[in-house]
């Protein structure tokens, strides 16, 4: 009798032993399922114009008093207003910024002082949104050096020329980019034999706006990439 119950037991240990190992197992099974995805990164790309040009025109004057700097400021000041609303610009899109003075005789004396006591530097700043106007301005620029006014180096250089709709693509492109993501994990799950269940997370990269080109700064390429964590089924 006692050697029964001690087989009986035995018995059931096993089947409870058994019948834990499927529920273990199946757990185990369903895990990895669960735990099967693929990380894949989406690409969108997309060429705009600027929508808003920064030109900052900056100019020289030398004199050997102040009064010599001020009259030739309120000259070079006239002839750059003039030559930007001879191009339809407003006084609105027009401003003036501060002018810097130097006094070269400070640190020079006799024979060593230059000619011209003062220096300046002056500019007239243009904030705009008609873009292709700053760009046929800047190429007509050497019309002021001839009015004699003196233009800083690299003032062919100094315009600038900026996208300000980004909000407004930015649906659109993360759209674009996380339909480049899924197709990327229908290839890989293709070649795996599975296929492409739902996100399981995703990250958004930062959008970065750079210039086609040197030669036309006007013109940009907006881009964006996505990371994104798809199960595979």
């Amino acid at each position: 009798m006692q050697d029964r119950q001690t087989w009986i037991s035995a018995a059931l240990l096993a089947l409870g032993m058994i019948v834990a190992a499927v529920i273990v197992g199946s757990a185990i099974r369903d895990f990895r399922i669960s735990d099967r995805y693929v990380e894949v990164k989406g690409f969108a790309e997309r060429e705009v114009l600027a929508d808003l040009a920064i030109w900052p025109i900056q100019y020289q004057l030398a004199g050997n008093t102040l009064d010599e700097i001020r009259s030739a400021m309120d000259s070079a000041d006239e002839a750059v207003i003039a030559f930007l609303k001879l191009r339809g610009f407003s006084d609105n899109e027009i401003s003036r910024t501060p002018p810097r003075i130097n006094d070269q005789w400070i640190y020079a004396s006799g024979a060593q002082r230059p000619d011209n006591r003062y220096t300046a530097e002056r500019g007239i700043t243009l904030r705009t949104t008609r873009v292709e106007a700053t760009r046929s301005a800047l190429e007509e620029a050497a019309d002021l050096i001839s009015q004699g006014v003196v233009l800083t180096p690299g003032w062919g250089h100094s315009a600038q020329f900026l996208f300000t709709g980004l909000e407004a693509i930015k649906p659109e492109m993360i759209a674009a980019a996380t339909a480049d993501a899924r197709q990327a994990a229908a290839q890989f799950a293709a070649d795996s034999e599975a296929k492409v269940g739902a996100i399981r997370a995703a990250r958004q990269g930062f959008f970065s706006i750079n210039e086609r080109d040197p030669s036309t700064p006007e013109v940009k390429v907006v881009r964006v990439v996505t990371t994104i964590e798809y199960i595979l089924q």
